[in-house]
């Protein structure tokens, strides 16, 4: 059992906190059973995982599992367990694993998702679980957001992480050039908007853009949208929380799709 703070994989694995560690390494961490399942559900490989006695004693069968998915595992006393985790209060297990490039297929067959200069990485965890549960075709977020690997944002995404392909994008502008020249429809949404989302055809092949927190989508971008809606909101309201209205215009895009209007039989 590794009971030292200052032990050499212990000391590499509290470097994963930080997202400079990450890049070098090409690792992250996992922390918690339900992401751990989850990696597991989805073939995620494995390279280390370490556990607490009283873990391991609640989760048997789990325990027995990571035993024969990861390259290794180490038992570690709850004190360093503490150390090596992002949270106050982890359960028991963390895991180190491989980071992947999950690129996602650039022709867009239903619907995509272009996130711009997003910073908190709640809000991009909980949109990654909304995308996945609508059935996005992927996900293409700009470099200057928040990372991907970010703890907060794998815990955020309840483990649908692992389901999303995702691309990091150093410039969206030519992404979205090349769509619309093959007849994708890049829906922005706009305060100044005279269409509602509901409005729009969803049916064609889209990808919806969504911008920074504040600021909302940059200028150049918004330009290259074919299309502008607006989500009306009550005047005291200036704007919704970015994973909130992505998942508006995500579950009308799903709703028309799987329910087609009469008008468009």
């Amino acid at each position: 059992m590794l009971t030292s703070l200052q032990n050499p994989l212990v000391k590499s694995i509290r470097k994963l906190h930080q997202a400079r560690a990450r890049r070098s390494q090409g690792q992250f961490l996992l922390e918690g059973t339900h992401l751990i399942q989850e990696a597991l559900a989805t073939n995620y490989p494995l390279q280390v995982v370490c556990y607490t006695p009283a873990w391991e004693q609640a989760h048997g069968d789990l325990a027995l599992a990571l035993g024969q998915r990861a390259e290794r595992v180490e038992p570690v006393s709850e004190a360093v367990l503490d150390g090596m985790a992002t949270t106050q209060h982890p359960d028991g297990v963390v895991a180190v694993v491989p980071l992947i490039q999950r690129v996602p297929d650039y022709t867009i067959h239903s619907v995509g998702l272009v996130v711009e200069t997003l910073q908190d990485p709640g809000n991009l965890g909980t949109l990654v679980r909304t995308a996945v549960a609508a059935g996005v075709d992927g996900l293409w977020l700009s470099a200057d957001s928040v990372a991907p690997d970010h703890p907060k944002v794998l815990r955020a995404s309840a483990g649908q992480w692992f389901r999303l392909p995702l691309a990091v994008v150093d410039d969206l502008s030519p992404l979205l050039t090349g769509w619309h020249q093959a007849g994708v429809q890049l829906v922005a949404t706009s305060p100044h908007a005279e269409v509602d989302y509901w409005a729009v055809d969803f049916t064609r092949p889209t990808v919806i853009l969504l911008g920074n927190e504040g600021a909302g989508l940059s200028e150049p971008l918004q330009h290259q949208a074919t299309v502008q809606v607006r989500i009306p909101m009550a005047a005291a309201v200036e704007s919704l929380n970015a994973a909130i209205s992505a998942a508006l215009l995500l579950y009308e895009s799903r709703r028309q799709r799987s329910e087609p209007r009469p008008d468009r039989a």
